[in-house]
């Protein structure tokens, strides 16, 4: 059975990373220093060739899109962006760690907590659904072997949680800017258990 490609990868740092700073729906585009990073692993590593990215149309995403596939057609998936962090948003942890909903956030245990006027981790799971079908019948339509995400913390270890196998928990998927995973699809498996294999991360060092 035909498999399908996908790798994905979290943007480049921006002013509120380097901060700190919880940022969702702000749209922040990438520092001097967190463009040059990304130039700088696009010269050291192997990076996958793939026929199409599809990316959160946050700026901070379609800019590392421009750096690392910058010859491959883009095509932006507004279920990719960033958690809803409500009342959170802009703030660092420093400015909400004596909020008593804050350190429930925090905890977790239940997917249906979030941030006060924000989203659940249960509601990025549906639509982190919903973008991934997508992107797989996009694939299957125009016979695509390998294309590429561009998103961002949350979605990447929500959505390889979610539905990835083998099953790891959300808070060890860690990625560093403009590295990711790569994860196989097959259209039996998504069809029959909405899941995906997790092959491991990307890209490969050229040393």
């Amino acid at each position: 059975m035909k498999g399908y490609h996908l790798s994905v990868f979290r943007h480049g740092r921006t002013k509120a990373n380097e901060e700190g700073i919880y940022i969702g729906s702000t749209d922040l585009p990438l520092t001097g220093a967190g463009s040059a990073e990304l130039a700088g692993k696009a010269d050291c590593y192997q990076y996958p060739r793939v026929q199409r990215v599809y990316s959160s149309p946050l700026t901070r995403c379609t800019e590392t899109a421009e750096i690392l596939f910058p010859d491959v057609p883009l095509y932006l998936a507004e279920d990719l962006r960033e958690l809803n962090f409500g009342i959170f948003e802009g703030k660092s942890a420093m400015e909400l760690v004596g909020r008593e909903d804050y350190r429930t956030w925090l905890k977790g245990g239940s997917p249906e907590v979030r941030p006060p006027e924000g989203e659940s981790a249960e509601e990025l799971c549906i639509r982190t659904y919903r973008a991934l079908k997508r992107i797989l019948l996009d694939m299957m339509e125009n016979d695509f072997a390998h294309c590429a995400v561009i998103t961002h913390a949350g979605v990447i270890s929500n959505m390889l949680a979610c539905f990835g196998l083998p099953k790891i928990p959300a808070k060890e998927l860690r990625c560093e800017p403009g590295e990711g995973f790569e994860l196989l699809f097959t259209a039996q498996m998504w069809q029959q258990a909405q899941a995906f294999e997790i092959l491991g991360m990307t890209p490969y060092s050229l040393g």
